[in-house]
């Protein structure tokens, strides 16, 4: 089975004795889950919102970090701050990202955010043109992309589905932004939140959605008569738009 390249990923390797217990204290996700599997994770903010998501596994004796190229740089940087006199080692590589459908090759992972996104595979060494609709995948169930609907600075990971996603864990302990993500989990109903639309139209990325007058949410990734949308439930109504397309919230199955 042949891999797509993925061009605007970048790897990240993370070496060092402490790489573990480093990481184990800053991201949404168990490290421990990482040995031989790929996992969701994400770096949040003291105050609880969303910097940066990426994908980590184990490698050789440290972790291999999948994260957005364009924020590579900035990623290492954070992360360094945060090293203080700990063994860890954080380096670029030139390493290919590669993903596909279908049957897995050898060394590839299975995507931990749905089954429906298929696989990832480090260093692939076959290739070839995707065929697959990504974004179409992506709205069906509802999986937010870097910088598109997942915001730095801005979103918080429970209403963009990272707990359907297994992209944090409420066992693990103490890592940064915890506290906040903690408490919208066991203490609050959430009231706003990332979830698929019917759409009849189509609008720019980032319209807002009118709900009798009032701003309801907004629209992000469209594909065919769907899109995923940012919505303020007790605002949802039959009369939806964005701009002059018509938006309808589906409950989840």
């Amino acid at each position: 089975m042949h891999s797509e390249i993925i061009p605007n990923r970048v790897i990240i390797e993370i070496t060092g004795v402490d790489s573990a217990n480093f990481l184990q204290g800053l991201i949404s996700n168990d490290i421990k889950q990482a040995e031989n599997k790929l996992v969701y994770t994400a770096l949040l903010s003291p105050k609880g919102k969303y910097l940066f998501d990426f994908f980590i596994t184990t490698y050789r004796s440290g972790f291999l970090l999948d994260v957005l190229a364009l924020d590579a740089a900035k990623l290492i940087q954070r992360l360094n701050m945060y090293k203080l006199r700990a063994d860890v080692t954080l380096a670029e590589t030139n390493m290919a990202v590669g993903r596909g459908v279908g049957l897995a090759p050898q060394g590839s992972f299975s995507d931990p955010r749905h089954h429906a996104l298929g696989w990832r595979i480090y260093g692939p060494e076959q290739t070839e043109i995707s065929t697959v609709n990504w974004d179409s995948i992506r709205v069906e169930y509802c999986v937010p992309e870097t910088g598109i609907e997942l915001i730095s600075d801005e979103t918080y990971i429970l209403e963009a589905g990272f707990e359907r996603m297994s992209g944090v864990d409420f066992r693990k302990g103490c890592y940064v932004g915890q506290e906040i993500t903690a408490r919208m989990k066991h203490k609050t109903e959430l009231r706003k939140g990332l979830v698929t639309v019917n759409i009849l139209g189509s609008a720019p990325i980032s319209t807002d959605i009118l709900s009798n007058g009032k701003i309801a949410g907004k629209l992000f990734t469209q594909s065919g008569e769907k899109a995923i949308a940012y919505l303020r439930f007790d605002r949802v109504s039959d009369h939806m738009t964005a701009g002059t397309a018509k938006v309808k919230y589906c409950e989840p199955v």
